[in-house]
């Protein structure tokens, strides 16, 4: 169908029935690195808003030139829903990212995982300050959305990531992902790896551990956000 100036009109239904599946392709493949709290249901349903606008918006010829510009739109409107749902504040992400690059630049200087005493020194902070950076970032995660971003360089968990083909199951199987997190895990602190094990295979929660380990539940949720900055500084330099 043409309009009066010779322009051909769109079937809106057609296209959202046509590239539902590209929707759900991007939101599941995403989801595979995002903590169990996030629904895929709303990463599809921020997906959908991302199409409708990337239908609204094109110029150009529907083809290929049109999917590769709607998985934008569709990434770009999933990542607001991801920015406007994280609760972790911006400037303790921050704090999380420069413990990051400590550990980082320790690990690199002597060739072993740091204490708290040298994470503390080389932030600049007492240990008390640095204690009270590890609680404030209670319930840090291996993911953030800023690392679905392409603005500067490769996002570094994609480069862990075979192409799954958009499988959901394939994804949460990736191999060489588990591998290298499992490693990553395997060379963690005897105390930290001891935390994350019963965390994350037992299923125990903070007091829980704590009892075990004889230490607060505050405590451990310190121990847990450091083994998180450690895990992450290893996967970004895979």
């Amino acid at each position: 169908m043409y309009t009066a100036t010779g322009t051909k009109t769109i079937d809106k239904d057609q296209f959202i029935a046509e590239f539902t599946p590209l929707v759900k392709r991007i939101a599941y493949h995403m989801m595979t690195r995002l903590p169990a709290s996030v629904q895929v249901d709303d990463l599809i349903q921020a997906g959908m808003i991302g199409l409708l606008d990337a239908i609204n918006r094109y110029e150009g010829s529907y083809g290929r030139q049109f999917e590769s510009y709607a998985a934008q739109r569709i990434r770009g409107s999933i990542l607001d829903e991801l920015r406007e749902a994280d609760w972790l504040p911006r400037s303790i992400r921050k704090k999380m990212r420069r413990i990051e690059a400590a550990v980082n630049l320790l690990e690199q200087r002597n060739g072993c995982a740091p204490n708290e005493l040298d994470l503390a020194k080389e932030l600049d902070m007492s240990l008390e300050e640095y204690h009270e950076t590890l609680q404030s970032a209670r319930g840090a995660q291996l993911i953030y959305y800023e690392d679905f971003q392409q603005d500067d360089e490769e996002p570094f968990l994609d480069r862990l990531f075979i192409d799954s083909e958009g499988d959901p199951l394939n994804a949460l199987l990736d191999e060489n992902f588990r591998n290298q997190l499992i490693a990553a895990i395997d060379n963690l602190p005897p105390r930290e790896k001891q935390m994350m094990g019963m965390h994350y295979e037992q299923e125990m929660n903070l007091r829980e551990i704590g009892e075990v380990l004889g230490v607060s539940e505050s405590r451990v949720c310190q121990l847990h956000t450091q083994a998180i900055a450690r895990l992450r500084s290893r996967l970004r330099n895979l």
